[in-house]
């Protein structure tokens, strides 16, 4: 069945009042899905936080897809305990160990079965909000598992370059492109915050994570040093800084003052690292700028507490 486009406006405008959520992140790849999760979960007031699945991802952080998610669940496990939050972890679920081998066949796994069965309780009037900040395999797995839920989920996704960008060889989108083609194909409500050109905007420095983090809790003190360590072995030097995007995608649930977005027609990612787009295609809400300085400000403050 299509979807039209007013119903899809309205499934996008920014939710009135606490909603619930789950965060889907492959949190060992880098250092800012660590800020992602503290700051959703110091977002009480207006999240609710049901489910942290671990993802897979695969560089030099990794083995394979497989060992990726593993040590993004393990990660997940880490940031808890230095938050003291030892009552999530039983929420926490393990992702795909794979990648989809086509645009038709999920990977099953803990995370997208749960997916599926909290969004299966949701409705259309009170979706469920799923922050994507890795590559999309589970949330497409879960989509393709059981199409319904798309018109119970809201999907923000950091991932994908800016649409203006020359090239689309994003790290989340090219690991598994057949999951973004899902994603973006199937009518699913979706926010996207492009890497290259929008959101690599966020930045943060050595000099700034010092002033605002360092001593304030053991967390803090410890994204301080990660992300210092991490800069430097990637040939930073005094004068460093390192984007921290995916905490943008937590923060358009927040304060609309944060980002600015606009519909568009939904792009589609296509096998050559390049976008193809078609004006007849359906909507989604496509993010354009982000307020750094307001937007670090509430970063710094919830962590500091």
């Amino acid at each position: 069945m299509k979807i039209s486009n007013e119903w899809l406006v309205k499934q996008l405008a920014r939710p009135k009042g606490k909603v619930d959520v789950v965060l889907d992140t492959d949190t060992y790849n880098e250092i800012d899905d660590q800020y992602a999760l503290a700051y959703m979960i110091k977002s009480d007031d207006k999240l609710n936080l049901e489910a942290i699945y671990a993802a897979p991802f695969y560089n030099k952080k990794s083995a394979s897809p497989a060992d990726g998610m593993e040590k993004s669940y393990a990660e997940i496990m880490n940031v808890l305990d230095l938050m003291e939050r030892q009552d999530l972890k039983s929420v926490v679920k393990k992702g795909s160990d794979r990648y989809l081998l086509d645009e038709k066949t999920p990977v099953e796994s803990d995370a997208a079965r749960d997916l599926v069965e909290r969004a299966m309780a949701h409705t259309p009037e009170k979706p469920l909000y799923v922050v994507a900040i890795a590559a999309i395999t589970n949330v497409a797995s879960a989509l393709l598992m059981q199409p319904d839920i798309r018109e119970r989920i809201v999907v923000v996704w950091l991932g994908g370059q800016a649409h203006f960008w020359p090239e689309n060889r994003e790290f989340n989108l090219f690991q598994d492109v057949a999951a973004a083609r899902v994603l973006f194909g199937c009518q699913v409500p979706v926010v996207q915050l492009p890497c290259m050109g929008v959101v690599s905007a966020f930045r943060t420095s050595g000099p700034e994570l010092e002033y605002h983090l360092k001593g304030k809790n053991k967390l803090c003190d410890y994204l301080v040093d990660v992300t210092t360590k991490e800069a430097l072995v990637d040939g930073g030097n005094h004068t460093w800084t390192r984007p921290i995007w995916d905490v943008t995608a937590v923060a358009w649930l927040l304060d609309e003052a944060f980002e600015l977005d606009c519909l568009v027609p939904a792009p589609i990612p296509e096998y050559d690292d390049r976008y193809a787009f078609d004006p007849t295609n359906h909507l989604i809400k496509y993010v354009y700028y982000i307020d750094r300085d307001r937007l670090m400000a509430d970063l710094f403050e919830k962590l500091a507490k």
